[in-house]
């Protein structure tokens, strides 16, 4: 893929691979730091492994799975669902990176260690899941069947600054969607289990956050234009699973993860800290993105301020029928 940036000029233009070539002192870089300050950790040490018991199938003294055996509020349960049927895509995640970024060099050995980070989330949840019986596991494999089945595109093929850009943002969600499922979920188990995966998302959002912050000194233009793009138009990536538009539309209105918190908790911290409405300079086509990342993002809080009020307005309802 060959992109003409208007800040080089015309006659000189960034290829995926020049990019990648450009910033890979920078990931050797965000690599070492991470490998420095990241800390491994067991996920079987954040089972519940006592409360655990057999279910039916080759087991004669299996127990069925029934609601009232769950420790978890409602919303925490579908939550947690939605949150481990992300994880669950690894696989798919792990293919459009490395294809993006390439096995080699520091790329590869940074792609082959957030996969084995990643892996321990899916490992940890499940385990928790099952061994505590917060959620039906017939469901949940099905769940998981369905939505593997269905493979995994991202939206965000146009070019490898689009997929360093999505990252930086969607790792940031990723970690406050678990936190905030942990401060709902009922259990401090739960909310221990998912304030360590949090840790972990951190420390990736901050590696792809620093190597956005470093295509922005080497490309503005283009970098600007990904950014514009993926902010106006992202998704996060569990969309497509079953049922995902009514679970996401409980997660908003349970204070899991809604417009409110993807606006100031997610874009926010990552524009404000890489100062991207402050960057100047830029070509046209950067300026033009830049302005229309603007406009976006005083609509978003426009649209945020109305779902507050909504949900403002909703909590008034209830606690007068209670009263």
């Amino acid at each position: 893929m060959t992109i003409t940036s208007p800040h080089l000029g015309s006659s000189e233009a960034w290829t995926d691979a020049k990019l990648l070539y450009a910033l890979e002192e920078v990931v050797e870089k965000e690599l070492n730091r991470h490998l420095k300050v990241a800390k491994d950790w067991m996920p079987h040490e954040y089972v519940p492994w006592g409360d655990a018991r057999n279910f039916p199938g080759l087991f004669e003294d299996g127990e069925a799975w029934d609601p009232s055996q769950s420790k978890v509020t409602d919303i925490g349960k579908i939550a947690l669902v939605v949150n481990l049927l992300t994880e669950d895509n690894l696989p798919s995640y792990h293919h459009e990176i490395a294809t993006l970024f390439g096995r080699d060099g520091a790329w590869g050995t940074w792609v082959h260690r957030w996969t084995a980070e990643e892996g321990r989330h899916g490992i940890v949840m499940r385990d928790y899941l099952l061994a505590s019986r917060a959620v039906d596991p017939d469901k949940l494999e099905e769940f998981r069947m369905a939505h593997m089945s269905e493979g995994f595109e991202s939206d965000n093929r146009h070019s490898m600054l689009h997929s360093v850009a999505y990252v930086a943002f969607q790792e940031l969600a990723t970690r406050i969607s678990h936190r905030n499922t942990g401060h709902q979920s009922g259990d401090p188990v739960c909310d221990r289990m998912l304030a360590r995966i949090a840790t972990d998302e951190n420390l990736h959002m901050i590696f792809y956050r620093n190597l956005l912050g470093a295509a922005f000194e080497i490309a503005p233009d283009l970098t600007m234009q990904a950014v514009r793009d993926v902010v106006v138009n992202f998704r996060m990536p569990g969309h497509g699973m079953p049922g995902f538009e009514r679970s996401a539309a409980q997660m908003a209105i349970g204070g899991i993860y809604n417009l409110r918190i993807h606006h100031d908790d997610v874009l926010a911290p990552v524009l404000r800290y890489l100062k991207v409405m402050d960057i100047a300079d830029l070509g046209p086509e950067g300026q033009k993105a830049q302005d229309e990342l603007g406009l976006f993002l005083g609509g978003l809080d426009a649209e945020a301020r109305k779902f507050d009020e909504r949900l403002a307005a909703r909590a008034a309802r209830l606690a007068a029928r209670k009263g």
